[in-house]
């Protein structure tokens, strides 16, 4: 003969337990999951309905978000005072409720069973809650052989445990998604703006460009001197537009790649040749500290020179007149480090990362006293990363100046070269 006994009735709970939180912790759609809640709901106490209400903050109401046997949008519009029901009663004091006959007591919302055309004779409710936080209530309704016990009581109790937790995890989950959402359309709606903006100014800038040097080329004296300022204005218009261009390219991953051999030297003297009238405007001395013998990196120069001019242009900017510019460059190993210190502004600690963000500025908006977009670094670092190389910036604090180091690959691996060759961002 078997030894075994049939599994008790409480055993059955306790493997059914089990599984719903199996079920519940697996799923993360907020519907889905309130249905499953109140179907097992109804299956384990043997009821013919069950509700799942939750708290409304903003309307300090109790509104139902999932009940079988009617409607469920239907059922979401119809709220719950937390005043004169059972399910508030419960929300407020946090205790379950069981009543075997609801027309015996004062606290049942009748105008819930009338608005949902569904008679309630006997009722339990328990709260749901998170740590010391309200999250709702789960009824059952109507139980099918009798009076409802404490036994399901408890039941239900663990049950609206359980879902608490799912439901709260899922909501977190949808608000990160709903937020991810919002900040991807936000980058769509600011990419397009760049894209469309630096388009739209080219046509009047090259206009005025054009008449500009035609007056400076055709009169002397005041007009021209005029004319200059005006070029020299629109310059500076330019480098804007190409800058925004350039950042509409990163984001957009459209970039195409043309890598080779090439020497630090040569794309750093390039790119400070592009900043040296800022410069000797203001009286800076340039200092460079490069090797005699050539030091070949991977890289395309006509996305590394550029960023180069970004960080040299912020290096003149940050620095004031009289300062010192020094451009560098060492072999490391498997990498070249070139670096550009001046003897500006410095940073602060929180600052050495935060500089490479898009618009971000060492300087409050209403104070501003450098200028610039706040993307020439943040464009530097697009570039010589699609590049596969790295940048960081260091600084000793405010006054101390700052020093900008990129590593780049160094050239000889042709491995390297011909997986970065035409390379797709």
């Amino acid at each position: 003969m078997s030894n075994s006994q049939p599994f008790s009735m409480e055993s059955r709970q306790l493997a059914r337990l089990m599984e719903i939180s199996l079920t519940l912790n697996s799923t993360l759609d907020l519907d889905d999951l309130l249905e499953y809640i109140i179907k097992c709901a109804v299956e384990m106490l043997e009821c013919e309905a069950a509700s799942l209400l939750l708290y409304d903050e903003k309307r300090n109401r109790l509104f139902f978000a999932a009940s079988t046997g009617v409607n469920t949008h239907q059922a979401s519009q119809t709220l719950v005072p937390l005043e004169g029901s059972l399910a508030g009663a419960i929300f407020l004091k946090d205790e379950p409720i069981l009543i075997n006959d609801v027309s015996q007591d004062p606290r049942h919302f009748t105008t819930v069973s009338q608005q949902l055309n569904f008679n309630v004779r006997s009722f339990m409710g328990v709260p749901m809650r998170i740590r010391e936080t309200g999250v709702g209530v789960l009824e059952a309704l109507n139980h099918k052989n009798g009076n409802f016990t404490q036994t399901e009581q408890r039941l239900l109790s663990v049950l609206a445990s359980q879902a608490a937790v799912a439901v709260y995890n899922a909501r977190l989950i949808h608000a990160l998604q709903k937020a991810n959402e919002e900040i991807s359309e936000t980058d769509r709606l600011k990419s397009n703006f760049l894209a469309l903006a630096s388009h739209e100014l080219r046509t009047p800038l090259g206009m005025i460009i054009g008449y500009a040097s035609f007056l400076q080329a055709e009169n002397d004296g005041e007009i021209s001197e005029n004319a200059e300022r005006v070029l020299t204005a629109a310059g500076q218009m330019r480098s804007v537009i190409e800058a925004m261009t350039s950042l509409h390219v990163l984001q957009a991953n459209s970039m195409t790649l043309n890598l080779r051999a090439v020497a630090i030297q040569a794309v750093l003297v390039t790119a400070l040749e592009e900043m040296r009238h800022l410069a000797e405007d203001r009286h800076q001395t340039i200092v460079f500290d490069l090797p005699a013998q050539p030091l070949l990196v991977t890289a395309d120069p006509e996305k590394l020179t550029p960023a180069f001019v970004n960080i040299i242009n912020n290096a003149i900017r940050f620095t004031p007149p009289g300062g010192t510019i020094t451009v560098g460059a060492i072999q490391s190993g498997g990498s070249v480090v070139a670096w550009v210190r001046d003897t500006g502004i410095g940073l602060a600690p929180d600052q050495l990362t935060r500089i490479f963000q898009e618009f971000y500025q060492v300087e409050a908006h209403t104070t501003r006293r450098y200028g610039g977009l706040g993307i020439g670094l943040t464009i530097a670092k697009g570039l010589i990363e699609t590049l596969g190389g790295r940048i960081l910036a260091e600084s000793d604090g405010p006054g101390m100046g700052t020093i900008i180091r990129v590593l780049m690959p160094l050239a000889g691996s042709s491995a390297l070269l011909a997986s970065h060759r035409n390379k797709q961002p």
